[in-house]
C-alpha cells in the first residue's frame, strides 16, 4: 500500500534532491490534511501507542499534586496559568483538574487552564472530554499566544514527537543522514552533506572510538521549543514539568522509529499511517533551559518521580474497596507506570522540572542539586 503521503514525500525528493529525517518527519506527522496527527487516533487501546494517562488515573492525580506544591512554592499567584502542552485526548488534564479539585481547591481557584494543541481533531476530544469541569479552559494553538503571567506548565511525552535530524560518522566527520528514491521508487536512507559544525550537542561526543556508520541524532526544534518555553518562564515566573523516554546523557545510536498498532513498523513505510518517534536527549534540553535562566532538576526515572509522589500509597487506597481481581488490575497498572521490565515505564521514561526559582517539591530539591 502507498500513502498520500508517499507520494507526496516522492514528488518533492524528485524536484528538490535527498530529503531530511527532519523534513520527512514534518511531512507524516503534521501535514494538514494527511498527516498523521490529522487523521489518525493514536491513543489507547483502539490507537497505535498507550501513553501514561491512558493506563491509570492515579498518573495524573500525582502530576496534580506536583502542580498544587510548584504553585504554593511560587507563591500562590492569582491568576496563573496551568498549562498542558500536546494534551493528548485530554485525559492527563482531566485528572489533574479533579485532583486539584478535591485536594488543592485554591489552586484551581487561581488557574486559568490553557490546552496548547496543533490538532483541530485532538483539541475537540479535549474540549469534550473537560466540557463537564465549568472552568476557565481554553485551547491555543502555539505558546506564544499564551498570556503573560506565571504558569505551572506539564508536558507528557511532548519532545518525543518534536521532528530531529540524524547524522552519520563516516572518515572522522558527521554526515547528514537523508531520505532519497531508491532504484526501484521506495524510500530509503543516504549519506548527505557534511556539517559544516556542529551543534551543541553533538560537541560533546568523543570522536574516539566512533565506528563508521554511527549515527548520532538532534533537533534544533525541540531545543528551540525549549528556549521558547524557557524564556516565557523566566520573564513571567513558573515552572514546568516534562515527562518523556530517552537517555539522561548526549550519546550515539539509531532511535527514529515507527509504531503502528502497538508494535514497530519500518520507519519509511507508508509516511502518514504510524506515528513517528525518537528518544529524547534530555542533556540537551535541560541547557537550553539553563541558557534561558531557569534552574533545572536532575533528570529522574518515572518510577522514581511517581513512587516519591505516593503512588503505592495511592494504588491503596484506590485498591481497599475494590475485590482481588479490582487490586490485581491496579497492581498491573502501577507495574507498567513505575516498573523495570522491558514492558515497563518506569525506567525507560524519564522526567525533569524547570522553574524561574528554585522549588522543593520530591524527587526535586533544585537548591541543592538532590
Amino acid at each position: 500500500m502507498t500513502s498520500v503521503l508517499s507520494e507526496k514525500i516522492t514528488q518533492e525528493i524528485r524536484e528538490r534532491g535527498p530529503m531530511t529525517v527532519e523534513r520527512f518527519w514534518e511531512i507524516a506527522l503534521f501535514d494538514r490534511r494527511h498527516g498523521y496527527y490529522s487523521a489518525h487516533e493514536p491513543f489507547g487501546r483502539a490507537g497505535d501507542f498507550t501513553t501514561a494517562p491512558e493506563i491509570s488515573q492515579m498518573f495524573g492525580e500525582l502530576i496534580g499534586a506536583w502542580c498544587a506544591g510548584a504553585w504554593v512554592q511560587l507563591g500562590r499567584p492569582v491568576p496563573f496559568l496551568l498549562t498542558e502542552i500536546g494534551p493528548g485526548r485530554g485525559t492527563l488534564m482531566a485528572d489533574l483538574l479533579r485532583t486539584l479539585r478535591r485536594t488543592a481547591p485554591d489552586c484551581l481557584a487561581a488557574a486559568r487552564i490553557r490546552l496548547v494543541e496543533t490538532s483541530e481533531r485532538l483539541a475537540a476530544l479535549q474540549a469534550s472530554r473537560l466540557e463537564g469541569f465549568d472552568l476557565p479552559i481554553k485551547r491555543v494553538r502555539r505558546i506564544g499566544e499564551l498570556e503573560e503571567m506565571p504558569a505551572v506548565v506539564v508536558a507528557n511525552e511532548l519532545f518525543d514527537a518534536v521532528p530531529i535530524r540524524q547524522t552519520v560518522f563516516h572518515e572522522g566527520r558527521w554526515h547528514e543522514r537523508t531520505i532519497e528514491l531508491q532504484n526501484d521508487g521506495s524510500l530509503g536512507f543516504a549519506m548527505g552533506k557534511t556539517l559544516d559544525s556542529l551543534p551543541a550537542c553533538l560537541s560533546v561526543i568523543k570522536m574516539h572510538g566512533i565506528e563508521d556508520g554511527a549515527i548520532a541524532e538532534f533537533s534544533p526544534a525541540r531545543e528551540g521549543l525549549a528556549a521558547e518555553l524557557g524564556a516565557r518562564l523566566r520573564r513571567t515566573s513558573g515552572a514546568g514539568l516534562f515527562i518523556d523516554y530517552g537517555h539522561a546523557q548526549t550519546a550515539v545510536g539509531d532511535t527514529f522509529q515507527a509504531v503502528a498498532a502497538h508494535r514497530y513498523v519500518p520507519v519509511l513505510d507508508n509516511p502518514g499511517e504510524a506515528d513517528l518517534t525518537s528518544h529524547v536527549d534530555f542533556e540537551s534540553l535541560t541547557r537550553r533551559f539553563g541558557e534561558a535562566g531557569l534552574t533545572s532538576s536532575p533528570v529522574r526515572t518515572q518510577g522514581e518521580f511517581l513512587l516519591s509522589l505516593g503512588l503505592l500509597e495511592r494504588a491503596g487506597r484506590l485498591g481497599a474497596p475494590l475485590d482481588e481481581a479490582g487490586r490485581d488490575r491496579i497492581r498491573m497498572d502501577v507495574q507498567r507506570l513505575a516498573g523495570s521490565g522491558p514492558e515497563d515505564m518506569g525506567d525507560l521514561f524519564k522526567v525533569f522540572a524547570v522553574a524561574s526559582a528554585p522549588l522543593d517539591i520530591p524527587p526535586f530539591s533544585m537548591g541543592n542539586g538532590d
